[in-house]
């Protein structure tokens, strides 16, 4: 299962019913923050989610929006002694930023792991799921991420039992084990089935419509997308200044044949993002408006839960 958590959904500037951008997950224990705007603190603990298992901050560009929050989140995490090694991952520039954002917050008691992005794309393995970054278009470097978590095959004991594979080692071979033992080989395909289907969820903020947001989109069971600006008069703002409509954001998912999308990175001017979703699922029934604190599990099986 992976937790969902939408922190904030504004873009630009911090309003007093809407934080900047930051996204949460949970997975296993391990917990990884996409954007980290300011107020992200004070979002996390009116959800009542905790900062001490986040292991993973990631970026999406540097943009104050994004990343502003981030010396308040360092000096509570070190306020709190933690030891943990912290693992961030951004473009290009990632510890020349940090670091100069850390100028008020210089000694920290647990180390910090820069991971730059290179390229167009690069996948990280995290923490049991796999995460991809992704280049988008918008005024500087920026990149989108897509999370994956894989689901093994079903264990077929039939199977075990006719290769005659001892009892205890069904269940290492289940976890992906592979074990040499008394001259032999035995691996996990030998007992699973084919791999099922797994959780993949997709975010991508601050951009224009891209063919790489619609390839790594495909299939996510959750993508949350930019909707900048939803009254359509703004159609040419959104292309000068490189961000999304709320119809562009749909056709997008529309076209990755995604289930569900949310939108969020809201223009200041935006106050009633709900009045424009009419039109937008005319687009792409499965979207909706996000907002702060906005949660989904997404499950292995077929079905989630939204509160």
């Amino acid at each position: 299962m992976l937790d969902v958590c939408l922190l904030g959904c504004g873009g630009m500037m911090p309003l007093p019913y809407r934080y900047l951008t930051a996204l949460l997950t949970r997975f296993n224990g391990s917990s990884l923050l996409i954007d980290c705007g300011e107020g992200t603190q004070i979002a996390m603990k009116e959800k009542g989610w905790s900062f001490k298992p986040i292991d993973v901050i990631c970026f999406t560009h540097y943009h104050g929006d994004h990343i502003s929050g981030l010396p308040g989140l360092l000096l509570t995490m070190g306020n709190a002694d933690r030891r943990e090694p912290l693992t961030m991952i951004g473009p290009k520039g990632l510890e020349r930023v940090v670091n100069s954002l850390r100028v008020i917050a210089p000694e920290l008691p647990f180390p910090v792991i820069y991971q730059e992005i290179q390229g167009a794309e690069q996948t990280f393995e995290l923490n049991g799921y796999r995460l991809k970054a992704f280049r988008v278009n918008h005024n500087v470097l920026c990149y989108g991420y897509t999370l994956e978590i894989d689901r093994a095959g079903k264990f077929d004991a039939a199977r075990a039992k006719e290769r005659e594979i001892p009892l205890p080692y069904w269940s290492r071979l289940q976890a992906g084990e592979t074990i040499e033992a008394d001259g032999k080989i035995f691996t996990p395909d030998m007992v699973l089935g084919p791999a099922r289907k797994g959780i993949k969820l997709t975010y991508t903020t601050d951009t224009r419509p891209t063919e790489s947001i619609r390839k790594n989109a495909e299939k996510s069971d959750l993508f949350i997308c930019e909707g900048m600006y939803g009254e359509k008069e703004k159609a040419a703002k959104a292309v000068e200044y490189k961000h999304m409509t709320f119809y562009e954001a749909a056709a997008l998912a529309r076209d990755a044949q995604v289930r569900e999308m949310w939108l969020t990175h809201y223009s200041p001017s935006l106050t009633r993002p709900e009045q424009y979703m009419d039109d937008v699922r005319r687009i792409f029934p499965s979207s909706k408006a996000g907002k702060d604190g906005m949660t989904m599990e997404l499950m292995f099986e077929d079905g989630e839960k939204t509160r």
